[in-house]
C-alpha cells in the first residue's frame, strides 16, 4: 500500500505591510503570500505605495520561510522577484527584494530594495 501527501497541508494566506505606516512619504509594501510551511515556500504579490508622484509598483514574488527558535522571533522569511509601476506608460521593471523576522502572527521587522529604494528595520504588520 502506498500513500500519498499533499504538499499543499499547513498552507495559508499571510497579508500584512513592511514599511513606516502613517509615516508621510514613506514607501509601504502591502503583501499578500500563500504561504506553505511544510516546504519551505511561500509566493504572491506585492503592492508599494508612497505618497510621491510615480510612486506606486506592483509584481510577483516568490520566496522562502523557516523556524528559528531565536525567542520572538520564530519565522524569517525571504521574498524576490519584480515589480513594474503602476500608472505610468514606462515598459520597465524592477528587482525588488524584501527580508522579515516576524513571530507567527506575522508580526515583526524586516526591510526591502528595490532601485534607489533601500529600507531597513521597519515593522512588519498582519493585516486581518
Amino acid at each position: 500500500m502506498t500513500t500519498q501527501t499533499n504538499s499543499m497541508v499547513g498552507a495559508y494566506l499571510a497579508k500584512g505591510t513592511i514599511g513606516n505606516v502613517g509615516l508621510p512619504g514613506a514607501p509601504i509594501v502591502h503583501f499578500a503570500l500563500v504561504v506553505v510551511p511544510g516546504q519551505h515556500k511561500v509566493g504572491g504579490c506585492v503592492h508599494i505605495t508612497q505618497a510621491v508622484e510615480h510612486g506606486n509598483y506592483s509584481g510577483d514574488v516568490t520566496g522562502k520561510i523557516y523556524a528559528t527558535g531565536l525567542g520572538k522571533v520564530t519565522q524569517v522569511v525571504t521574498l524576490s522577484g519584480t515589480i513594474h509601476p503602476d500608472n505610468s506608460s514606462a515598459l520597465y521593471v524592477l528587482s525588488f527584494e524584501a527580508h522579515l523576522a516576524i513571530d507567527g502572527a506575522w508580526h515583526g521587522t524586516g526591510g526591502f530594495d528595490y532601485g534607489n529604494v533601500h529600507i531597513e528595520n521597519v515593522p512588519v504588520i498582519s493585516e486581518k
